[in-house]
């Protein structure tokens, strides 16, 4: 729910409003101020709907007719955000099936905390319709994050088809494929795409649960 900012780690019982306030100044403020950005709201407005499309994915074309600016600019604004490490994005894979989703993208927050003051959303994950998707973006951001202090290098990835057939995240190196779901509520049964598995059988597939994630952000 809150992230792992230093800050917010080392103060329990302050979380909300810490990140209220590191939203507010890097954000909204050394973020706007690096780029001289002349219309703070649009940029909050797209920071909003990036939020709530959490784990989907996005359309510049939607998200500009969102926040009333045009393709160009969204294409902009999370390219900056990118560079401030505020969020990054996923293209989907396509290698085989003429199905496959080949030019789609979802974008992730590197720290739920962070994503949750966007929209001021502090409720613990039993009281939450978004738990799944905050489970979605806490595994691929920390496992992007343990991979890049590991010095490990692997393309990223999703995998959709337009039957909505879906793999949450693919990793390709030296022409190997990983390829992961993620489930929150283990309860209910991880059912692995066979149309995936038929276009690539010699893929790795892992299903990652509360009950195993540890090892998913330690271990390339």
């Amino acid at each position: 729910i809150y992230g792992y900012y230093p800050d917010v780690v080392n103060n329990p019982g302050d979380e909300s409003n810490l990140l209220r306030e590191l939203a507010d100044s890097y954000l909204y403020k050394d973020v706007l101020t690096w780029e001289r950005i002349q219309k703070p709201e649009k940029l909050e407005r797209l920071l909003q709907a990036l939020a709530l499309q959490l784990g989907s994915e996005v359309s510049y074309n939607e998200l500009a007719q969102i926040c009333g600016i045009d393709n160009e600019t969204v294409e902009k604004y999370i390219s900056l955000l990118e560079k401030a490490f505020i969020v990054f994005r996923l293209n989907s894979f396509s290698r085989n099936l003429r199905n496959e989703l080949k030019k789609s993208r979802k974008i992730y927050f590197y720290d739920n905390g962070i994503r949750n003051a966007v929209i001021s959303q502090f409720n613990p994950l039993e009281l939450r319709l978004d738990a799944g998707q905050l489970w979605e973006n806490f595994l691929i951001s920390g496992r992007l994050k343990m991979l890049s202090n590991t010095g490990v290098h692997m393309k990223r990835f999703f995998w959709r088809t337009s039957a909505q057939q879906e793999i949450d995240l693919i990793e390709e190196t030296s022409g190997m494929i990983s390829a992961y779901e993620f489930k929150w509520n283990i309860q209910k049964k991880a059912l692995i795409s066979k149309a995936f598995t038929n276009a690539y059988p010699d893929a790795k597939i892992l299903v990652v649960t509360p009950g195993n994630y540890e090892q998913f952000l330690s271990k390339p």
